[in-house]
């Protein structure tokens, strides 16, 4: 049975690693134009990403030392748990996905 979800209902949700420790706020969903979900972006980089000050965010958040704790990740799609839309779960370890601060 096929279900339909709405992205933007999702988007700010905290997001959960499989031990239920919190890895950050999905801020993006990336898509090809046929409307196929290729990855999400989670944490404080992927908001600057959101917002389009990458560049600026980028800057603030090393120059605060926020990047090593998490600045944010890139979730492939199949590696998040939409279930339960109210807490969404990683499927994967959070040492399995990429960092988006890593150029």
């Amino acid at each position: 049975m096929a279900r339909e979800l709405h992205f933007e209902l999702l988007l700010n949700r905290r997001v959960y690693d499989r031990d239920g420790n919190a890895v950050g706020h999905l801020e993006e969903i990336r898509a090809t134009r046929d409307g196929v979900v290729i990855e999400y972006h989670v944490g404080a980089f992927a908001l600057f990403e959101r917002l389009g000050a990458w560049s600026l965010g980028r800057a603030i958040l090393r120059a605060l030392r926020l990047s090593r704790k998490g600045g944010g990740y890139r979730v492939p799609w199949d590696q998040l748990d939409l279930t339960q839309p109210s807490r969404l779960r990683l499927r994967c370890a959070v040492e399995a996905l990429r960092r988006l601060d890593a150029a």
